[in-house]
């Protein structure tokens, strides 16, 4: 394992003294400007990132007994019951859970894991956004481990615990087709985040075994809330061959689908949420565990954190086709 580098090689590499770097990384005045200048060259060379609990720790070697979840965005009920579910395995560990959102900006997201590494955290739960995460290279080999969930992170191989995103999609569209609709709309989020992509792929791969063709007319990617959703389904069923059923790809967009349907149009959307329930007719959606997929990624980072050097693995996690009435009302077919 390559060692952190330190103040000390910092002032090395700039020739000047250790109280001068410290200066500089502290905004501390009194600092030559072309010194700063060679000291910030220096910090961007060799990757040095101040580290806010060296003090605290005894020796070197020793964990920070901290992790970092780093979801998409905290509020989302199924981003909370997954951040949930890793930070009780994290108690048992005798760690503490620093959490934040990316709103899946790749910005957002290296701002935060750089906040998080500062503060020397022992391992990382990452549901990644869209984009390259070899930013994320020189953290793990100076020792922070990663686990991606929900979905795998590009240019990075680490464990990660998902589910099978075009397979379940493709189940929720033969369970409309079988229940007489051909006239299948898809609505979406953004195209590029890996699960997203690969829901779609799903019902595309469905359509086209049923011999039904694919129409740009009855699909909307890019959809982030649920205003968006019902603004998009409201004008699809203004077109003059509407859609007869709905795939909605995540639970913001099928709550916002709901609001918008109209009696007798059938709906399935993929993730629970609250309301589904609840509503009439109840909503029948492919159900993920974020419960299980925190808790999973959390045991899985925990045993890297401990020493497991084995090969970096993939956990897929089932759905459930969760029945209850909305997906189930009678095509025309």
């Amino acid at each position: 394992m390559i060692a952190r580098p330190t103040m000390k090689d910092v002032a090395q590499r700039a020739g000047v003294s250790t109280m001068t770097v410290s200066r500089v990384v502290n905004g501390e005045p009194g600092v030559m400007p072309e010194t700063a200048a060679k000291v910030h060259r220096a910090i961007r060379v060799l990757g040095y990132q101040r580290d806010d609990v060296a003090r605290q720790l005894r020796r070197k070697g020793q964990l920070s007994q901290t992790i970092g979840i780093l979801v998409d965005n905290v509020a989302d009920p199924f981003m909370a019951g997954l951040a949930s579910a890793a930070e009780d395995v994290a108690r048992q560990h005798g760690s503490v859970v620093l959490i934040g959102s990316s709103r899946d900006d790749l910005h957002r997201e290296r701002e935060v894991v750089s906040a998080f590494t500062s503060r020397r955290i022992d391992g990382l739960i990452l549901i990644p956004v869209a984009g390259s995460h070899r930013f994320l290279r020189n953290a793990m080999t100076t020792g922070t481990r990663v686990v991606c969930a929900d979905r795998p992170a590009a240019g990075l191989r680490t464990d990660a615990v998902v589910v099978d995103n075009q397979g379940s999609a493709r189940r929720a569209i033969q369970h409309l087709i079988a229940h007489g609709h051909r006239r299948i709309a898809y609505l979406g989020d953004r195209l590029d985040i890996s699960t997203i992509e690969d829901r779609y792929a799903g019902y595309l791969a469905a359509l086209a075994e049923a011999g039904i063709p694919a129409d740009p007319a009855v699909v909307r990617h890019g959809l982030r809330v649920g205003t968006d959703a019902a603004e998009a389904v409201t004008g699809m069923l203004a077109h003059p061959d509407p859609p007869t059923a709905v795939l909605a790809s995540n639970g913001i967009v099928g709550l916002g689908v709901r609001a918008a349907l109209p009696p007798g149009t059938a709906l399935v959307g993929f993730d629970d949420f609250q309301l589904a329930p609840q509503l009439d007719p109840p909503v029948t959606v492919i159900a993920q565990d974020p419960v299980t997929m925190g808790s999973t990624a959390a045991h899985l980072l925990f045993a890297r954190i401990h020493g497991d050097s084995s090969p970096t693995r993939t956990v897929v996690l089932p759905t459930e086709l969760v029945q209850r009435g909305s997906g189930e009302i009678p095509g025309p077919y």
